[in-house]
């Protein structure tokens, strides 16, 4: 239908890329708009988005927090939905064209699984579902015929900066981090670490838990496996340097020697309109670079001792079945520990090696049993705890 905007349903809509991606619709000029707003339990934020962008559907996935909620400021045309159930049915509505999946943690695993089934354009900054269950979810996308799109933003950027050759010329991955606020810290310094200290994150303003993972880099052991299924390669093709500036989103070296790379301002909105435009490139929100000031871009290989997690990721990417699944669990159960103060930082990697460890590892998993040993691992983390 010519003319027509794309119509996106926002899985995640109060969190962090959910804000961001209703600033990117709303710059659209109508190119873009939002039928569908969904979030797990801020019913306030989701009711004031709904007035602002006027979308069809809203849901609550926590039907407790839905039923408790005062909707009378919600605009009478929207209809409301409550539950679990209720993700999966907006992203197989026949009007939704694109699912952006920004629900943290594997709870967004259902609704990313539904959209696929129903051959939607999947927008994914749910980093878990590929974690979690990455061959399971490429098989599901190519029997459906769905696309999934990275929003993360240094998958987007590999997936920018491999359109510059062919998938047989690709050499090798390179995955910038960071580092966090603790990249110069001695293991002394990492002991005393508070939770105050790890949620200063020094160039991206992200939620709790991503932040946490940030000052662990296990975001970039769960980005490690998250790459091998995305883009279909080997574990060693897959490769982490350290770029506190956050400029250098990620890079591609080819064959020939060639180093392609994508740089842009730490913000998230250029990597979310990229999905939502399919690969398009149109004008939007985001900051530009300015190239008319000094800039220094910095990289260094990371210190795996002070950071252990990359080891522990690139494990298991290379083992693959239920490792992943597993690792996922017990880093979001000892990340929430840390949160609430009864576990100290420098035990959220050693709890989650030992609770891959000894779980019952199954190489070709069915979503039934990944689902299970996710609630195992989560079990056996807080075990650990008392151990």
């Amino acid at each position: 239908m010519p003319n027509r905007p794309t119509n996106v349903a926002v899985l995640g809509s109060t969190g962090s890329i959910g804000r961001s991606t209703i600033e990117v619709i709303a710059a659209s000029g109508g190119a873009l708009r939002a039928v569908a707003l969904a979030a797990r339990s801020n019913c306030e934020l989701l009711m004031e988005q709904a007035g602002r962008v006027r979308p069809r559907l809203v849901a609550v996935a926590d039907a407790e927090a839905a039923a408790k909620a005062d909707w009378s400021s919600l605009p009478p045309e929207v209809e409301r939905l409550a539950g679990a159930e209720a993700l999966e049915r907006i992203v197989a509505e026949a009007d939704v064209d694109v699912v952006v999946a920004a629900i943290v943690g594997s709870a967004g695993l259902r609704s990313t699984w539904a959209a696929l089934a129903a051959g939607k354009t999947v927008a994914l900054a749910n980093k878990e579902t590929l974690v979690m269950a990455g061959p399971l979810v490429t098989r599901l996308a190519a029997e459906t015929g769905a696309t999934l799109l990275p929003v993360d933003s240094e998958h987007s950027a590999i997936y920018q900066a491999l359109q510059a050759g062919r998938p047989e010329e690709v050499r090798r991955v390179v995955l910038t981090a960071s580092g966090g606020p603790f990249l110069r810290h001695t293991p002394e310094q990492l002991a005393c670490v508070t939770v105050e200290d790890a949620l200063r994150h020094p160039t991206w303003n992200m939620g709790p838990k991503t932040t946490v993972d940030s000052a662990t880099m296990m975001n970039k052991a769960l980005e490690i496996i998250e790459a091998r299924w995305l883009f279909n390669l080997a574990p060693q093709q897959i490769e982490v340097v350290v770029h506190p500036q956050s400029i250098v989103h990620s890079l591609v070296e080819f064959v020939d020697g060639s180093v392609i790379a994508q740089l842009s301002p730490p913000d998230m909105k250029l990597p979310i309109q990229y999905a939502l435009y399919r690969g398009e490139r149109r004008a939007g929100p985001a900051p530009r670079l300015d190239l008319t000031r000094m800039l220094q871009l910095n990289l260094e290989p990371p210190d795996e001792e002070r950071f252990p997690a990359l080891g522990l990721g690139r494990e298991a990417a290379a083992a693959g079945g239920t490792a992943g699944a597993v690792l996922n669990a017990a880093n979001e159960a000892a990340v929430g520990q840390f949160l609430a103060g009864k576990l100290p930082f420098t035990q959220i990697v050693p709890v989650c090696r030992a609770v891959v460890e000894r779980h019952p590892f199954d190489p070709h998993p069915t979503l039934a049993r990944l689902f299970e040993l996710d609630r195992w691992a989560r079990e056996e983390t807080l075990q650990c705890l008392n151990c």
